[in-house]
């Protein structure tokens, strides 16, 4: 007699629509990683000058500080599916425009500058729409699990599969990494025009009016800020390990290429690596809190990023310095989990948007400045910035660590604290 074993549920799928926005992240990621690392390796042909190379770095920055909180007022008001597929069209013409300029000779440092800006802004176009299109496309009980799926994808196809294959195809040809990344970014246009109207605008409940949704000024969301001490604190801090984290980061490049003899074919190999510890985090970040508490990982994981970014600036050999380079990824990467969300247990809902744009615009603004003044000390001794933004970041951790212990008893109910 044969026994019948019940079959354990299946998962619903996230639906068709779902597929489609995540095939265009996807290719969008894949154009990106793409970008991402033959920029910075075409202009080294241009320029050995870390500054120089640095300033790159630096306006990758840009869009996001002086964009982040008009291009969500964009995605707001305009049809989010046109709205990617105009951003995704720009940035195809600006890879396009770049190869050609690479082949025709006529390329020279000032295009990858207005290149890199170009990406920057329909970066902040593309991705915020992509965000707000999710939960218009799956029910509010997978938002999780498509979220999840949405930067998981975003990690292994930056890191994993777009920054190595960047490397190969840089040295088959220059430009050929920017003719493959112009194609990356045609699919996700015809697949966002797919997407069903429902993601074309914010949903509404079937009482609201076209034009019911509150409208918050930012001055609003900077006067919150301003007046929660505990948030306004670790804003700071925050600002201050980013911008200690992109003055080393400047003369990353330069760094494997110079000091460590890394062939350019193989950086794409080197960033995957790192990319690996950044992945690692974002997986384990969230057991380990449940297990030690919020506020003791974020002290650690800043403590972890200190020492790892001066393993980085005293390593020996490749290896031992892409091991330090992933280690200080995972940091960050696992710090990122708890502190987004205690942004999401402090802010209230109707002021969320706009003072997380605030946020961004005060922890990245000064990033372009910090990566600038990286390239500039980079001149000199291209292990020195990560050796000074170590000890830095060690200093501000342990001056610090009441701060984000506090962490864990911040945004508790009474029942809970």
């Amino acid at each position: 007699m044969t026994v019948v074993r019940p079959r354990p549920p299946v998962k619903p799928g996230l639906g068709p629509a779902f597929g489609r926005l995540w095939t265009a992240a996807a290719f969008s990621n894949l154009a990106d990683g793409l970008g991402r690392t033959a920029v910075p390796l075409i202009a080294t042909t241009l320029t050995r000058d870390p500054l120089m190379i640095s300033i790159l770095a630096a306006l990758a920055f840009v869009p996001w500080f002086v964009f982040a909180i008009p291009a969500g007022m964009l995605v707001d008001r305009f049809d989010r599916r046109i709205l990617m597929a105009v951003a995704n069209t720009v940035r195809a013409a600006a890879a396009l425009g770049l190869a050609v300029l690479t082949v025709t000779g006529a390329l020279d440092i000032w295009w990858l500058f207005a290149g890199t800006l170009v990406f920057g802004f329909g970066e902040t176009v593309f991705d915020n729409a992509t965000n707000a299109v999710i939960p218009a496309v799956v029910r509010d009980e997978h938002l999780e699990r498509a979220n999840g799926r949405i930067q998981a994808a975003q990690i292994t196809i930056d890191s994993f599969i777009a920054q190595p294959i960047a490397g190969v195809l840089f040295a088959v040809s220059l430009a050929l990494p920017l003719w493959v990344g112009s194609v990356g970014y045609l699919v996700p246009i015809v697949l966002a025009v797919l997407l069903p109207l429902s993601a074309a605008r914010p949903l509404r409940t079937s009482a609201s009016k076209p034009d019911a949704a509150p409208r918050v000024p930012a001055s609003e969301a900077l006067r919150f800020l301003w007046t929660h001490r505990y948030l306004r604190a670790l804003v700071l801090f925050t600002s201050l390990m980013g911008c200690a984290f992109s003055f080393a980061q400047a003369p990353t490049i330069l760094y494997f290429l110079d000091e460590h003899d890394v062939a350019p074919a193989a950086i794409g190999f080197v960033t995957a690596g790192i990319g690996l510890g950044a992945l690692a985090g974002s997986l384990v970040a969230a057991p380990v809190v449940a297990r030690f508490g919020r506020g003791g990982v974020m002290w650690a994981a800043n403590l972890l990023a200190a020492l790892a970014l001066v393993a980085v600036g005293i390593a020996a050999e490749v290896v031992t310095a892409v091991v330090a380079y992933a280690a200080m990824a995972f940091a960050i990467s696992t710090w990122n989990v708890p502190w987004a969300a205690l942004r999401q247990r402090l802010i209230p809902p109707v002021l969320f948007g706009r003072t997380l744009g605030v946020i961004r615009m005060i922890t990245w603004g000064m990033f372009p400045l910090a990566t600038v003044l990286g390239g500039w000390v980079a001149r000199g001794d291209l292990r020195l910035p990560y050796l000074l933004a170590g000890g830095l970041c060690l200093v501000a951790t342990l001056v610090c660590t009441k701060l984000l212990l506090e962490a864990s008893r911040q945004g508790l109910s009474p029942a809970d604290a």
